[in-house]
């Protein structure tokens, strides 16, 4: 008689799962008031557009229940989700009648009567509870479709609940004795009506809330999205197979490539802009986070992800027991032939599918909420690092540099950047890939420091661990860059914390568990063992971890050596540096590889150690067992035992890979959380009550400019941080000094002074150190700001939008602007105007045209207070008198109160209404109006009388030549934009990188490193099937007459001989793909060193810098470990399957079909996914691009008020990178859950072959088959991903080979040597020379003919557009060039380019500097000692700038910064000056900017020239009549003709001559005269 005891417990579960229901129900609707009174307090000003929006009134409910069908749709969500509902409805009242058709009958039957006898048996009483149940699931389902949301949701809710429920129950009690030997269903009585109950609940309890759309709930209510992504609508059965990405995956595989816009939209809580609002409160000081830890802060904000994360990991930990479960009760079945068993075997088969994809399912859950919870992460943590930049002081480095962590490499961003709109054109940056790249962004005009004296850096770096504070600027913004790079990306490696935490101690103690349970006590001596065994991968560890410190110093010193080659790498190739360049470079790749030689033989080492130490401990296991236990294997054990070992051997390797990962994860996430925590702040952000005070204390200076008894310093530090200068610069304004308003106003004094430091002191940009209780400062900000630096910052946009910077367009004041800032005649050298890009760096545009714009973007803003840092120094006389009488005297800027620092007092004298002169150290020698303080300060009268001479000798400058002239395309754009490659990655780019690994032997290579995969792939297969062997022994013998210690024995030399194959294999391997990288990068740096200054030109330095710096990387690490990885797999998916074939050959067409199909699916997942990727790539770098160039351009953005617009702009290129990063990661799941799903119907199908289809096999040989088909169908999986990941990999690949292929310069050739004497002198013969930019584009220099003798001073004039840069350039064949050029006698186009180039000398209107010490720029290559050096500097006038006793002199050993942004522009002028000198070449070319310097730096270089150089021969491209009327000779150009060529006498006896008519056109013709008649 069967026990009624568990229909009573379901008949009770039932009853209390209703009324609980019901209670619960009761409450949520009484509570929801309350609840939407705080959901309204967050979106209280949403709250109507809401309603509007949606149609939602739930205040409406408590006045009516019932609504038209139509409303009710649009409430549920849309018309399918209330279909779904309704159907749902239907189901619970077939399920009602269907139980009391079940009830009724036996209480007919029983003759009972309704009240205390109607549960008088246990069936009864379950029947009875059923309809009750059934009839309470039928009213929720009527509330659920006929109320409004107050109750329908959570009604709707309780129901899918309770109806799961009921299913559950009915499977325990009427399913599962299915399965069993033993037990029948407890309703089998009822028959039919028992089936149609339970297809009912099957329907309506899971698969239609499976299968029904979930309702879209915005993130902000007031801001619903048009079309919401797929994920927030996709039913639960969509979400856990990724079946929503099926549209985007088949449009990817019928288009060539798939694009931005044609993937998903964004989700609601993916924007940036919600993702800040629900995050920053936990993070962002300045937004009411707690003082704590950032870990603790997005743990906070990520805490219901971490939970389900959580949840997965658990369920997934159990799934994986399922295999060895299933395989140990499948052999004791067939084991025993099925003697004792209670469980079928059918249900075994079927564990091991649903099993495996149980734990499918958790892990792609899992991996599908930490790569949302990356990407996410990725964007907060770049829009909080982006929000804390706009508030820090840009002075000397953080507080934490003392304990700054080795930081690898990454390609600069471009520095320049648009508020105007997101731009993807900005080159590429991989950023998937575990990278640790340092940004490094040349610091600019912006960077205050110079206002304290431009002179050396403070040295940097000791050897050892003496290490001092950086006192370089640059070194701050390479660190917040670095922040939003190399460490975000290290904190999103881990994100798997919870891995190690949770997953890892969980996955070993269930495994250990179930050894235990089939091994006994045994199981714990393997465990001991692998306890024991652990200080060896220690060891190993710690030798890679010494490895891999010295590989990221010698990395870091080649790439530094990289980038900074790059970013100067117009002056390598003027100066003939290639050669020299890439033998340096060739030196330090040849050292890494050393290193990562060394650091890949020891990962074999930790491989096999990881291999090892498993198989040591189910030894040591089996070996207690049979020889300490005496007891006998079985294949149950043994196979089942064997999957639990390879579970211990991946928590073992995963345990040593993670925990480096971890570290450098919490190394990062503490740099961050310093840089939120402990950076230097703006006064008004780190001492706002002090700031407030101070610029509030009175009313009647609201709207006054200026300062009383004020302090200031470049930084708040008290540790004694210096400045550039190696001095702690103040700014000390004594007493009251007022700014006139609505007038001029100028600031003059000598450099280092503090001129700049006034205009940053107002800004808010210096920290102020209030003197006395009535120190005061203050700049009214209410009517605007504008600014405008001394070196330029400008965007990598259109000349239009560089002006506008997002001001609203205005036709006449616009045309005005440019009129007035002379930018009139700059635009018609343009074909598309101001509609042409500025390109990076602005390259398109001259030194003056960058000043003039940025002056015109002041002068166009509708900001009342003008700040101007020296905007004239970079333009020539005429321009400047231009902009004072144009400009600063015109319309636009009348009313306007400008502060301009000047040093030219005399020219701006005219407009001006006020002066402040500074003296040294920045205190005020004398302020008031000018014709006052001339009498008061004898040297500011000096200086006015000097400023005058030099006017009048300048006012016969010739206009300056723009820059080097640079082909636009017809679209008005000057950078090419990134090309997005379509396809796979092309067989071309690796063929050449395999046929690399083979050297001069590809073929032996290949022959033998096949040979050794293969082998260790065969010894171990054999390992698993002679364990299945050695337990089959004790069915045919006793357990005392098998011989353990044989099979110990063959099978430890199983082993051995497997790890030998496999390190000899793998160092082969190795070997190559050092060879590969190693040839691969010599040909990218020589390919890049030996092209066209035309493909530099349009072609951004960070792309050059990405191939040179992050592609080689992922050559190094990513594509050499994946295509390895991926040759290993397939020689083990051909034995594995080769071996199930030979075990089963009646599946050799079922594997050859999921080899198939799964290929199938690979290749199309594949094609999807480079699409994504590669957009992915590409919308990452204008990020970080926006990133750095809005860093280095802080002080403007400041200054203008625009902190929110880059805000927004960040958010925008965020969200662009953030969409093609979640279906990246998406794409993986999806694959992974197919795969799954062939691989464990693959098993199972096997499984159920073995034990039902065929008995000629014995139960090892079925448990070494199963095991195989578990191992080759994950194989498949790996398979693919492998695949997947070359081809994401072989992109930086081919990324290389395409910049390996660019147009080149000719190279060098034996016939190319000149002998060894030349040059021996200066002499210059060009005849019939013609030049273009390109080799079909117009001629811009036609048939000249000249003769220039060795150490003649020859002037070059000629107005803007003459072609005297392309001269320049065409003496050098920089350019396409017809005719002859003859040097000491040979022609010019005989001579190899390096050789040319390294005998003839430029020094460019701009400088370039390499950042490192002045003895590296003077003698990159240690060629020289220190008396040349020392001498160059005295003869080039350095040491004259300086006092003895000056302790910011510069000396050999000082540092220069990149782009020597810690120089003067004079300075830079001496020291690329004394470079020539020090080159000792016979002809000097120099493209003179003096105009940019003061009146003595001037006339020590004019000095220097005249004397020094007197045996040179110099071509100087003149801007000043002045500085070339002494020449020998003077060459006229026009339109690219020579019009004029002889003495400056001579020239000035034509009366027609154009160069008499500029000299007669100056205002010091008198002058220019005596001058050329001087000359003999």
């Amino acid at each position: 008689m069967q026990n009624h005891e568990p229909p009573i417990i379901h008949s009770m579960a039932l009853a209390y799962l209703s009324g609980v229901s019901a209670v619960i129900l009761l409450l949520q609707v009484l509570l929801l008031p309350l609840s939407q009174k705080l959901h309204t307090r967050r979106w209280q000003d949403l709250r109507s557009t809401s309603t509007q929006e949606t149609g939602l009134d739930d205040s409406a409910s408590e006045n009516s229940y019932v609504s038209n069908t139509k409303g009710f749709a649009l409430q549920q969500g849309d018309h399918v989700i209330y279909g779904y509902r309704c159907a749902r409805f239907i189901g619970c009242l077939a399920l009602w009648g269907l139980s009391f058709g079940s009830f009724l009958p036996r209480v007919q039957e029983d003759s009972h009567v309704f009240g205390h006898q109607l549960c008088s048996s246990a069936t009864q009483c379950h029947q009875f509870a059923l309809c009750v149940t059934a009839g309470y699931a039928s009213l929720l389902g009527f509330i659920s479709i006929t109320t409004r949301s107050r109750w329908s949701k959570p009604a709707s809710t309780h129901l899918s609940i309770l109806l799961l429920a009921i299913f559950a129950i009915f499977a325990l009690r009427d399913l599962f004795p299915l399965a069993t030997f033993t037990m029948q269903p407890e309703d089998i009585d009822e028959g039919w009506l028992l089936w149609a109950k339970i297809t009912i609940l099957a329907l309506i309890g899971v698969l239609l809330p499976l299968i029904t759309p979930r309702q879209y709930i915005p993130f902000d209510p007031a801001e619903p999205a048009k079309s919401p992504h797929p994920e927030q609508t996709a039913s639960w059965l969509s979400m856990l197979f990724y079946i929503w990405e099926e549209p985007i995956v088949y449009l990817a595989y019928k288009s060539p490539h798939l694009s931005h816009e044609q993937l998903h939209p964004m989700a609601d809580r993916d924007y940036c802009r919600n993702l800040v609002k629900s995050s920053f409160g936990h993070l962002d000081p300045f937004s009411g986070s707690q003082k704590r830890h950032l870990f603790f802060g997005l743990l906070k904000v990520f805490r219901l992800e971490y939970a389900i994360m959580t949840l997965a990991m658990v369920i997934d930990a159990l799934s994986n027991l399922a295999s060895p479960m299933g395989i140990n009760y499948l052999l004791e079945y067939i084991e025993t032939d099925g003697k004792g068993a209670i469980i079928r075997p059918w249900v075994w088969i079927a564990w091991l599918f649903l099993g495996p994809m149980a734990g499918s399912l958790s892990f792609q859950w899992y991996i599908f909420i930490a790569t949302r919870v990356l990407v996410r992460t990725e964007g907060i943590i770049t829009q909080l690092v982006f929000s804390h930049s706009l508030r820090i002081r840009m002075k000397a480095e953080g507080p934490d540099d003392k304990q700054q962590v080795s930081d690898a490499n990454t390609p600069s961003a471009p520095d320049t950047t648009s508020i105007n709109g997101s731009d993807p054109r900005n080159g590429e940056v991989d950023t998937d890939e575990a990278t640790e790249d340092t940004l490094r962004t040349s610091s600019t005009g912006e960077v205050p420091l110079m206002a304290a004296g431009k002179q050396k850096a403070p040295q940097t770096k000791k050897t050892g661990d003496e290490r001092g504070p950086k006192s370089n600027t640059s070194n701050l913004i390479g660190k917040i860059n670095n922040l939003v790079s190399s460490d975000l990306n290290n904190i999103t490696e881990g994100r798997d914390f919870l891995m190690l935490c949770l997953y890892t101690p969980l996955q070993i103690g269930l495994s250990i568990w179930f050894l235990y349970g089939i091994l006994g006590w045994s199981a714990l001596v393997g465990l001991a063992t692998m306890v024991v065994s652990f200080p060896i991968p220690g060891y190993v560890a710690r030798m890679f971890q010494t490895v891999q410190v010295q590989k990221m110093k010698t990395t870091d010193a080649r790439v530094q050596t990289v980038t900074e080659t790059m970013n100067v790498l117009r002056m390598v190739k003027l100066f003939g540096w290639g050669p020299k360049m890439d033998r340096k470079i060739t030196e330090k790749r040849e050292e890494e590889l050393r290193l990562i030689w060394k650091q890949k033989i020891l990962e074999i080492a930790n491989n096999n150690v990881g291999f090892v130490i498993p198989l040591f401990t189910m030894l040591s296991t089996y070996s207690t067992y049979t020889l300490v236990m005496g007891q006998s294997l079985s294949a149950a054990k043994v196979f089942s035992s064997i999957s639990i070992f390879d579970i211990l051997r991946g928590q073992v390797s995963q345990v040593f890979s993670m925990i480096p990962q971890l570290v450098q994860a919490k190394v990062s996430l503490d740099r961050l959380n310093g840089f939120l925590l402990d950076t230097e702040l703006l006064d008004e952000f780190s001492q706002p009550e002090q700031e407030e005070h101070f610029l509030t204390r009175r009313e009647d200076l609201a709207d006054a400019i200026g300062f009383r008894n004020a302090v200031f310093s470049w930084s708040d530090d008290t540790n004694g941080t210096l400045t550039p200068s190696k001095r702690r610069f103040t700014l000390n304004i004594a007493d009251e000094l007022f700014f006139k308003r609505g007038h001029i106003n100028l600031i003059v004094g000598p450099t280092g002074s503090g001129k700049t430091s006034m205009l940053m002191a107002l800004l808010g940009e210096m920290h102020f150190i209030p003197s006395d209780t009535t120190s005061w400062y203050g700049l009214p900000r209410s009517e605007g700001v504008a600014y405008a630096a001394q070196e330029s910052w400008v965007q990598n946009e259109t000349i239009r939008d560089n002006i506008l910077f997002g001001a609203p367009y205005e036709e006449g004041r616009y045309r005005k602007v440019l009129y007035q800032c002379a930018l009139e005649r700059d635009l018609t050298l343009y074909e598309f105007g101001d509609q042409t890009e500025v390109g990076e760096k602005g390259l398109t545009l001259s030194g003056g045209q960058k000043a003039r714009i940025t002056l015109a973007r002041a002068v166009y803003s509708s900001a009342q207070i003008l700040l101007l840092d020296d905007t004239l120094a970079a333009l020539d006389v005429h321009t400047s008198q231009w902009i004072v009488n144009k400009c600063l005297a015109g319309d636009l800027v009348q009313g306007r109160t400008v502060l301009m620092v000047t040093h030219n007092v005399a020219m701006a004298s005219s407009v001006a209404h006020f002066v402040v002169s500074l003296g040294t150290h920045g205190r005020i020698v004398s302020r008031g109006p000018i014709t006052e303080i001339i009498e008061r300060d004898a040297n500011l009268a000096t200086e006015m009388v000097q400023d005058e001479e030099a006017l009048e000798r300048e006012s016969e400058t010739v206009e300056a030549d723009a820059q080097i002239k640079t082909e636009v395309r017809a679209d008005g754009k000057l950078v090419v934009a990134e090309e997005i490659l379509v396809g796979t990655v092309s067989w071309p780019a690796f063929k050449f990188y395999f046929i690399s690994l083979g050297g001069d032997h590809p073929l032996l290579f290949s022959i033998i490193f096949f040979a050794l995969m293969g082998l260790t792939d065969l010894m171990n297969t054999m390992q698993t099937w002679f364990l299945g062997y050695w337990a089959s022994q004790y069915e045919i013998q006793s357990t005392s007459e098998v011989k353990v210690p044989f099979y110990l024995s063959v099978y430890a030399l199983l082993l051995v001989s497997s790890c030998v194959a496999y390190s000899i294999g793998n160092a082969v391997y190795i070997h190559g793909t050092m060879r590969a990288s190693l040839k691969i990068h010599g040909r990218l740096i020589q390919s890049v060193l030996g092209t066209t200054l035309r493909w530099l030109d349009i072609t951004p330095t960070s792309r050059v810098i990405t191939r040179c710096t992050q592609d080689i990387q992922a050559i190094d690490e990513d594509l050499a470990r994946s295509v390895g990885f991926m040759i290993e797999l397939t020689i083990t998916i051909l034995i594995r399957l080769g071996v199930i074939v030979f075990m089963t050959p009646a599946f050799l067409l079922p594997g050859i079909i999921v080899g198939v199909v799964g290929g199938f699916v690979g290749r199309t997942y594949i094609k999807a996914q480079l699409s994504v990727k590669r957009e992915m790539s590409n919308a990452k770098a204008p990020v970080l691009g926006h990133f750095g160039a809005a860093v280095t351009g802080l002080t403007s953005i400041r200054a203008y008020g625009a902190q929110e617009a880059f805000k927004r702009e960040s958010l925008t290129r965020i969200d662009r990178y953030t969409k093609c990063a979640r279906m990246f990661y998406n794409l993986n799941c999806w694959l992974s859950v197919r795969l799954d799903v062939i691989s464990a119907l693959f098993t199972s199908s096997l499984a159920a072959y073995l034990v039902y289809g065929n008995s000629a096999l014995n139960a090892s040989d079925i448990g070494f088959s199963l095991n195989m088909a578990v191992v080759f169908s994950a194989l498949i999986l790996w398979w693919v991903s492998g695949l997947n990941d070359v081809e994401i990999s072989g992109n930086s690949l081919e990324r290389i080979d395409e910049y390996i292929n660019i147009e080149q310069e000719p190279k060098s050739t034996e016939s190319g040597q000149p002998p060894a004497y030349w040059p021996a002198s200066g002499d210059l013969r060009v005849e019939n020379l013609s030049a273009r930019y390109s080799s079909d584009g117009l001629k811009v220099l036609h048939d000249l003919s000249f003769h220039i003798a060795s150490g003649e001073r020859v002037g070059i004039v000629g107005r803007t557009g003459s072609g005297k840069s392309s001269l320049t350039l065409s003496l050098l064949r920089c350019i396409f060039t017809e005719g002859n050029v003859y040097y000491d006698g040979i022609p010019t186009s005989s001579i190899n380019l390096e050789i040319l180039r390294s005998n003839i000398t430029v020094i460019p209107q701009v400088p370039e500097l390499l950042a490192g010490t002045l003895r590296q720029n003077l003698d990159p290559f240690d060629q020289h000692d220190d008396a040349v050096l020392n001498n160059a500097l005295r003869s080039a006038g350095l040491f004259e700038l300086h006092k003895d006793d000056d302790d910011g002199r510069l000396t050999l050993e000082s540092d220069i910064s990149s782009a020597g942004s810690n120089l003067s522009v004079g300075q830079r002028q001496i020291l690329a000056l004394a470079r020539a000198m020090v080159r000792e070449s016979k002809l000097l070319i120099l493209d003179e900017a003096t105009s940019a310097i003061d009146y003595k730096t001037d006339t020590l270089i004019q000095s220097s020239l005249r004397n020094e150089l007197r045996d040179v021969t110099q071509i100087i491209v003149a801007h000043r009549l002045q500085t070339i009327m002494d020449a020998d000779k003077i060459m006229v150009l026009d339109a690219g003709k020579l019009v004029e060529f002889g003495t400056p006498a001579e020239l000035l006896k034509n009366d027609r001559g154009m160069f008499r008519a500029l000299v007669d056109d100056s205002g010091d013709k008198d002058a220019l005269y005596e001058m050329a008649a001087r000359k003999p």
